[in-house]
């Protein structure tokens, strides 16, 4: 394998962030979803859900090892209504560390529920809890130096995990009302890393590379159920983890097809550099494929602050989601 792609997978290595019930009448099932645009209803709030395990190994790969729950938050709105969109959001932090409770993410959570999405934010392994990888990555690592290789094959589990976690929240969605042809994954940072991966790649990407021979845990994640993904957020992340796709397994995934994606970035970003987001951009230009893209003139890495001609970051994601999922807006 040819150590001339280093330098654009090191562009994600590199990556350290801190980081009363006024209802409607129902559409129907199949129907358009309703939403409100201004905060309406109260939000349940339903902790620790565990949605699948996975491995944790001792060292890379070791068979000693030891089965690791993982787990998500869903909010949703408490109202009758039969027929809501889904917005899955992964959290930042290097894929070493973040929270699905990360306070920017509740406050996130809180306005999208309380406008009539069902909003989930999902924990997953971190490069601590040294999760399975493929014997593939393992071998591209040597290119890696040694520093960030470990952080490197952390991609993989988290990748592995973000996707388990929507096909749980596929397998449960009647439970909670969701219509699955509305359907947004969203991130920040190395958590826009992930959604733009699971927004672009094959449905077995990032699962079908382990068996469930080398890793039983797979048997827990709902291997069989399916999604569509309609739209992307990112905030302030990067094509990395779908360019290692290419670089290791010559799968090459950007096409026509991929969903709308809404670009927010940092033009002074010294974490996951400005660079990415134009990258992205050109990709999806050039497809013709729905874009909203927003330099976010000055700031640098997670900016949650930011607002563009005084809309925040979740009312410009609102905006552009309503739009590209022609949402009912009451």
């Amino acid at each position: 394998m040819k150590n001339i792609v280093l330098p654009l997978l090191l562009s994600l290595v590199l990556i350290n962030c801190s980081n009363n019930d006024g209802t409607s009448p129902n559409n129907e099932t199949n129907g358009t979803p309703t939403v409100k645009n201004n905060e309406t209803y109260t939000v349940v709030f339903e902790e620790n859900i565990k949605y699948a395990e996975g491995l944790s190994h001792n060292s890379i790969n070791s068979s000693n090892s030891s089965i690791m729950p993982l787990y998500l938050d869903i909010y949703y709105p408490n109202n009758t209504m039969e027929n809501r969109p889904l917005f899955m959001f992964i959290h930042g932090g290097g894929f070493s560390g973040g929270s699905k409770q990360q306070e920017q993410i509740i406050a996130m959570a809180n306005f999208y529920a309380s406008r009539g999405w069902v909003f989930a934010s999902i924990d997953y392994r971190l490069k601590n809890d040294i999760g399975t990888v493929p014997q593939k990555w393992i071998d591209y690592s040597s290119f890696v130096p040694s520093g960030d290789a470990a952080q490197f094959l952390a991609m993989y589990p988290a990748h592995r995990d973000a996707k388990a976690a929507l096909r749980w929240i596929m397998a449960n969605k009647d439970m909670y009302k969701i219509n699955p042809e509305y359907v947004t994954v969203g991130g920040g940072s190395a958590g826009a890393v992930t959604a733009i991966t699971l927004g672009v790649s094959n449905l077995e990407d990032y699962t079908n590379e382990i068996s469930v021979t080398q890793d039983p845990t797979l048997s827990s994640t709902h291997m069989n159920q399916t999604y569509e993904i309609h739209t992307i957020i990112d905030f302030w992340g990067s094509k990395a983890a779908v360019d290692a796709l290419e670089v290791i397994y010559n799968h090459q995934r950007f096409d026509n097809n991929d969903p709308a994606l809404l670009i927010a970035h940092g033009t002074e970003d010294p974490t996951v550099l400005y660079s990415n987001a134009l990258d992205l951009k050109a990709i999806y230009e050039t497809n013709q494929v729905p874009l909203a893209y927003y330099p976010l003139e000055g700031k640098g890495h997670g900016p949650w602050e930011a607002t563009v001609n005084g809309k925040r970051l979740e009312q410009l994601a609102f905006d552009f989601i309503v739009e590209q999922q022609s949402l009912i807006v009451e």
